[in-house]
């Protein structure tokens, strides 16, 4: 299990968040980072079990894309996913309309040149790398008995 705690039951969440033109990715960080600490504070008890924060970095596999072969996305350093983790959809909901919450969560959406759309995903897989040892009893399996 890669997101302790997490159980095929749960629910991810992401927001995809543009930045509007005049502020950084600084601005972005700190108010994530109040309204994630907030998130934690508040509701590690009440069904949030952890998240993750990422910035598009601009760079485009052309070896895992097939869609052209661009050589940068154009939404570099202006793009990020926040991505948590809960027990359940209610909890989540729950969680937005916390009065602790709503006032951080309009301060990240004034930085939002997109808006917000929240979608809700359900987990099909999760797994981790092989270790090194059982990464070569895997490769040998498959050598010997083909796939």
């Amino acid at each position: 299990m890669m997101i302790e705690g997490f159980n095929s039951d749960g629910v991810i969440t992401v927001n995809r968040v543009v930045l509007r033109q005049g502020y950084t990715v600084d601005d972005l960080e700190e108010r994530v980072a109040m309204l994630c600490e907030n998130v934690k504070t508040w509701h590690s008890e009440t069904g949030f079990i952890g998240g993750f924060v990422c910035l598009n970095s601009g760079r485009i596999s052309n070896e895992g894309s097939t869609v052209g072969q661009a050589v940068a996305s154009p939404l570099a350093g202006r793009e990020a996913l926040i991505v948590t983790f809960w027990r359940s959809f209610e909890e989540h909901e729950a969680s937005h309309r916390s009065p602790t919450f709503q006032p951080l969560f309009q301060q990240v959406l004034e930085l939002c040149e997109n808006g917000n759309e929240e979608i809700a995903y359900t987990l099909l897989w999760q797994g981790s790398a092989y270790s090194p040892e059982d990464a070569r009893a895997a490769q040998r399996a498959k050598s010997t008995h083909g796939g």
